[in-house]
């Protein structure tokens, strides 16, 4: 059964065309790894909360843009196979030096499907 990493992250809005050269940079690396898809989504509608939003989740600046993102894994083994790898692996660690935003902000897990569409 597939496996998803998702991740929040906020951009710099002015890095668009950066973080997208980035996201076609790194697709290779996890397409390697075994990853099925990526999807890099910028935020487009995302709302302020009264007691938290996605803003808020990542400390997003007034010039920054809130980026929602997901690997697609074929299964779990699969994608906890490529997160060993990535944290030992030089290549992962060069990639991270040119990332057009803040890191330390990013917000991520592991989500099994409970539920899809496709699948009927």
């Amino acid at each position: 059964m597939a496996y998803y990493s998702g991740f929040v992250v906020a951009v710099p809005t002015a890095n668009k065309s950066a973080y997208a050269a980035h996201a076609r940079k790194g697709w290779p690396y996890f397409e390697k790894l075994g990853a099925t898809r990526l999807i890099e989504a910028w935020g487009d509608a995302v709302p302020d909360g009264k007691l938290t939003d996605m803003k808020k989740a990542v400390q997003a600046k007034s010039d920054e843009t809130v980026v929602f993102s997901w690997i697609e894994w074929p299964d779990k083994a699969t994608a906890d196979a490529a997160d060993r790898k990535m944290r030992e692996d030089p290549a992962m660690a060069e990639l991270g030096k040119d990332m057009p935003f803040d890191g330390k902000r990013m917000i991520y897990g592991g989500f099994a499907p409970l539920y899809d569409s496709a699948a009927g």
